[in-house]
């Protein structure tokens, strides 16, 4: 009997090309339709903890999806998933320094490991961009500009530190618009935290972004912040837990689920 070939779909295509080794940026862009997902992953016995801080603190750490223990699938979020290989570049943590970027995470792989997955933002940028509103660090080929800030999370156990927030810039009428369509997408950080004047959450200079690239913001325009998924990595250089893995700041876990199915309207 002939075996059928299964062609893999867009998504699959791209996990398959990055356990390969060939996408180690960030995947702005990619899978276009597709969620996308931050990473965390922490040992067992701190899961319960940032569990309780993803549920006190759902605008930067919306979650997705939760592991077993030492499992490295993620069936809700993909039949072929394998939080090992399949995150374009990685950042291990030890006590809450960074010590190592690779692209795969096989060689640190543990059987207490719990991963995490919390929506992002590029999702609702597909809605932005369905709706004709421009995108000024995609238009640029960069990543978008992210920023640690005043604001305070909730804190739970261990886990505590400042909100970070990423920044997308538009003319008064569609920030306004932006805010509309963002706010439909509770499960990606939903509708922005602020609007203009950034030095009153903590941003001294637009211009020199924490992560990411600077993206510059025309004078007729408004920047806007949304709640952003690298808030953890900023919470563990405070928490210092002995051990953590996150993705690289734009390095996203590309899933199968499609962005509409995360709107509430």
């Amino acid at each position: 009997m002939e075996r059928v070939q299964h062609t893999p779909s867009e998504p699959q295509a791209i996990r398959q090309r990055i356990r390969r080794g060939e996408i180690a940026g960030h995947t702005s862009g990619l899978a276009p339709g597709c969620v996308q997902g931050n990473v965390v992953i922490l040992p067992q016995a701190l899961a319960a903890d940032f569990l309780r801080f993803c549920q006190l603190n759902p605008k930067p750490c919306p979650l997705l999806a939760v592991s077993a223990p030492g499992d490295p699938a993620l069936p809700t979020l993909g039949a072929d998933i394998d939080m090992r290989s399949d995150v374009p570049r990685y950042r291990v943590f030890r006590n809450g320094e960074m010590v190592e970027e690779p692209t795969d995470i096989a060689h640190l792989w543990r059987e207490d490991l719990v991963s995490f997955i919390l929506g992002c933002s590029y999702s609702f940028e597909w809605a932005l961009l369905e709706d004709g509103l421009p995108l000024h660090h995609m238009s640029a080929g960069r990543n978008v500009p992210m920023y640690r800030t005043s604001i305070r999370t909730e804190p739970a156990g261990p886990f505590h530190g400042p909100l970070v927030v990423s920044m997308r810039s538009f003319r008064p009428a569609d920030a306004i618009r932006a805010v509309q369509i963002t706010s439909r997408f509770p499960g990606v950080h939903g509708a922005p935290v602020h609007i203009g004047l950034p030095e009153l959450i903590g941003i001294r200079a637009l211009a020199q972004p924490d992560w990411g690239d600077s993206v510059e913001v025309p004078a007729d325009e408004l920047p806007v912040f949304w709640a952003c998924g690298v808030t953890p990595q900023a919470v563990i250089a405070e928490a210092r837990p002995e051990f953590c893995i996150t993705h690289a700041p734009g390095s996203m876990l590309i899933t199968d689920l499609k962005n509409s199915q995360l709107s509430i309207l």
